[in-house]
């Protein structure tokens, strides 16, 4: 057993190192290349815009429960809303062209369409829900904003204790020029960032202060994940068949689940082969991509507990739903959903997810990192 399980753990580990470099790598993207301004005009606002977006922007990504968390903490730190990177956070992982083209292979057209529209409705319902929750961890601010205000205050601050015209003039007068001087300090910082080595900041962002942040609970959940496999296997799930009852018996096992949206599918159409419910298998596709144990401690740390329940029982609620949805639906319409298993899913070549495995204990070990490649950090 104790073999079985270090087995089990390591094949997580395979299968997650490539789409956590992935996701490392998109959160150093977004660090150096997008504007915060930018960032916060299209998923920085508040409402169904910003939410939309944000679902539709991480729909076609190919990044699973793992990947997406780096991307999503690293959108959330350049300015995007709490419930836009809520949205982020469902729509990425439940779906991808990719998972899209092996669900049409494998289960047919209903479910290949369903799918993704369900994931939709996931993401942009829970981070409708979110926008109830009171702010518990202060969205970074725009540095440029911040670098003005703190130059108003330093030499404006006089004006409010000025006794006399005279004095307040010189004031005022003192205050417009300091801002124009900061002003053009920034245009000189642009400038000089611009002409920097972008890819070593991304790189310096993603493979040291990002994984740094992240490295302790991704390996627990890894572990943890690696315990489920060894003990709940896919099999077990079979014998739960329809109703409402496999739903939520999909829903539990699920969540805490490490498993991404390609890899899930092969899962659920062995399910549906051994007569498990399309809308129990629907949940399943639905809570295993999205959620994992490593997660919920980290969207407790960057967005709060409540964001975090908030984004946990949305999620349960309307995967729910949709595998309801979807039952009445075959029901009335008389639509038909038939799995089949075959050569249609191409696993990861092992010689990448090896590799990428062994680059990610480099760079997670953070003496060896900074002895190897010190401008890494």
């Amino acid at each position: 057993m104790l073999v079985e399980l270090i087995s089990n753990i390591w094949l997580v580990f395979l299968e997650t190192a490539f789409w956590l470099l992935i996701g490392l790598l998109a959160a150093g993207v977004i660090k150096s290349f997008i504007a915060e301004d930018t960032m916060l005009r299209w998923v920085g606002g508040r409402g169904i815009g910003a939410i939309s977006r944000a679902a539709l922007f991480g729909a076609p990504l190919p990044l699973c429960s793992c990947g997406v968390l780096p991307a999503a903490i690293g959108l959330h730190r350049a300015g995007a809303s709490k419930e836009a990177t809520v949205s982020f956070l469902i729509s990425t992982p439940e779906t991808s062209v990719d998972s899209v083209a092996v669900t049409y292979a494998l289960m047919g057209p209903v479910m290949a369409i369903f799918r993704p529209v369900a994931a939709l409705v996931n993401a942009i319902g829970t981070g409708l829900l979110t926008t109830l929750v009171n702010d518990e961890v202060s969205v970074p601010s725009n540095r440029v904003e911040s670098k003005r205000e703190g130059a108003v205050t330093s030499c404006c601050s006089s004006v409010n204790n000025s006794v006399t015209p005279a004095q307040e003039l010189a004031a005022s007068a003192c205050c417009e020029a300091e801002v124009k001087a900061n002003e053009a300090d920034c245009c000189a910082e642009n400038e000089t960032t611009s002409d920097k080595n972008r890819l070593m900041q991304v790189l310096s962002y993603a493979g040291a202060e990002m994984l740094d942040d992240i490295a302790k609970w991704m390996a627990i959940g890894i572990v943890l994940a690696g315990v489920m496999m060894t003990f709940i296997p896919p099999d077990w799930l079979a014998q739960w068949g329809q109703g409402f009852t496999a739903m939520l018996v999909m829903l539990v096992v699920g969540i805490p689940m490490y498993i991404c949206a390609v890899a899930s599918t092969p899962v659920a159409a062995g399910l549906l082969l051994a007569g498990v419910s399309p809308g129990a298998v629907l949940v399943f596709l639905l809570v295993g991509p999205a959620t994992n144990i490593a997660s919920f401690a980290l969207l407790k740390q960057e967005l709060g507990l409540k964001v975090t329940m908030v984004y946990l029982a949305g999620l349960s609620v309307l995967s729910l739903c949709m595998g309801l949805l979807l039952e009445w639906l075959l029901e009335t319409q008389q639509w038909q959903i038939e799995a089949q298993l075959g050569d249609a899913h191409t696993m990861l070549p092992g010689t990448i997810a090896w590799l990428s495995a062994f680059l990610l204990i480099f760079l997670a070990i953070k003496p060896l990192r900074r002895a190897v490649v010190p401008q890494l950090g």
